[in-house]
């Protein structure tokens, strides 16, 4: 059983043992399907992730802020993606403005997923830290996807994109996976 399955079956059980009796299963498939997640997964493609990946919060699961990766790449923009459209991605929901895009990426994960699990570029390269990267502040180099924190950084970072990458991509493996931004 995938994980997504179990905690699913999991969050039913205890939400079905910490409710008040009920007369009929009916109200126990309510109660389960009140704890389901708010998105449709179109896929989960598995792996496991060599590197951490920027979420809001430590824990949660929801990539590139839910901005559709594939049309950065198709439409040179920034687009909300839907929790109609998500796919399950070593470990973390990408959501897609569409089934289509929802499909190219699980072509080829690899090819769409962020840099650097969607951190900022400038910062792994230049100081080898996490910091958020803005979804809205992209640039794709060489046919890969990379995030800034703030268009002040990513100033700084298009003075020398081939140094910040080569940089960042010594920097960002010796991150752990588990690893996440804060502030404190």
């Amino acid at each position: 059983m995938n994980k997504f399955a179990m905690a699913l079956a999991l969050s039913g059980a205890l939400a079905a043992c910490s409710a008040e009796p009920q007369e009929s299963t009916d109200n126990m498939v309510d109660s389960a399907a009140e704890v389901a997640p708010a998105f449709n997964l179109v896929a989960d493609l598995g792996g496991e992730n060599s590197g951490p990946v920027y979420t809001k919060n430590a824990g949660e699961t929801l990539a590139v802020s839910g901005y559709d990766a594939v049309s950065y790449f198709t439409e040179d923009a920034a687009v909300k993606g839907s929790p109609e459209f998500t796919v399950r991605y070593e470990g973390y929901d990408y959501q897609f403005s569409s089934a289509e895009n929802a499909a190219t990426f699980q072509a080829d994960p690899a090819k769409y997923a962020p840099q650097y699990g969607g951190y900022c570029a400038w910062a792994i390269g230049a100081n080898d830290a996490l910091a958020p990267g803005d979804p809205e502040l992209f640039k794709v180099v060489d046919g890969k996807l990379y995030l800034n924190f703030s268009e002040t950084v990513q100033e700084r970072w298009n003075k020398d994109i081939p140094g910040f990458i080569e940089k960042g991509d010594a920097n960002y493996p010796a991150h752990s996976p588990d690893e996440h931004y804060t502030t404190d």
